[in-house]
């Protein structure tokens, strides 16, 4: 996260026209107004995914904002605007013009297709469901509403537990690794890290284990439905 977070001085409080950091911290004031930058401070964003044809000051998002809610990243942007150029003025005296303009699209690319997060309109009447641990069928009806695996996959429940045991049990260590090299780094081994220093590559993925032990928590506290229920 943090070779990808794009940091701006908030300069001024109009500018003539819309720029990404200036619309973030007017979001992000909206969100929360005591924790929002303010007139003088650097404002941290990355460059998510939006909706077709939407300007770069519409994608614009906190970095902490974007692991905290599993928001994509537009990594064509990145890809478009950061690597593109430089790359080509690397590759354009071995390979010529043509082949090195051809690196970063064409049919050896590949394209993942990721949807991207939309508020409004048919989301309005989204409506969130689990599913199975195993299968990954959506889990419907009463018996099988809020439980970890669905009926065909109920005798493996004991195998798919312990695999996410398993991956609790890891990123517990991950994150727990991280928190000490973060306690080294403030000078003590006792005290909660306060750190929130959002140009260290550490800071990010602390929040990022952070985050992931929190989901794996919220997929093993699924088997205790199903294990109340049978």
């Amino acid at each position: 996260m943090s070779k990808l977070v794009i940091t701006k001085a908030l300069a001024k409080a109009d500018y003539t026209a819309k720029q990404a950091h200036v619309e973030l911290a007017e979001r992000m004031k909206k969100r929360d107004a005591g924790s929002a930058p303010t007139l003088g401070d650097r404002v941290a964003y990355v460059i998510i995914k939006g909706s077709a044809g939407a300007k770069n000051f519409e994608r614009s998002e906190d970095p902490i904002f974007v692991l905290e809610n599993n928001i994509p990243i537009d990594t064509k942007y990145y890809l478009d605007n950061q690597l593109a150029k430089p790359l080509g003025r690397i590759f354009e005296p071995i390979l010529g013009e043509t082949k090195a303009n051809s690196l970063l699209a064409g049919d050896h690319t590949r394209a993942i297709s990721v949807a991207a997060p939309s508020i409004g309109g048919l989301m309005k009447f989204a409506k969130k469901t689990f599913t199975c641990m195993g299968c990954k069928k959506p889990l419907v009806g009463k018996e099988e509403s809020g439980g970890a695996v669905c009926s065909n996959c109920a005798p493996r429940v004991g195998e798919l537990y312990q695999k996410t045991l398993s991956k609790v049990s890891d990123l517990e260590v991950r994150f727990g690794r991280l928190w000490t090299q973060c306690q080294r780094c403030q000078g003590s081994m006792h005290c909660e890290v306060i750190c929130s220093s959002k140009d260290c590559p550490i800071f990010y993925m602390r929040m990022k284990a952070k985050k992931d032990v929190e989901d794996a928590g919220k997929e093993l506290v699924r088997f205790d439905r199903d294990a109340a229920a049978w």
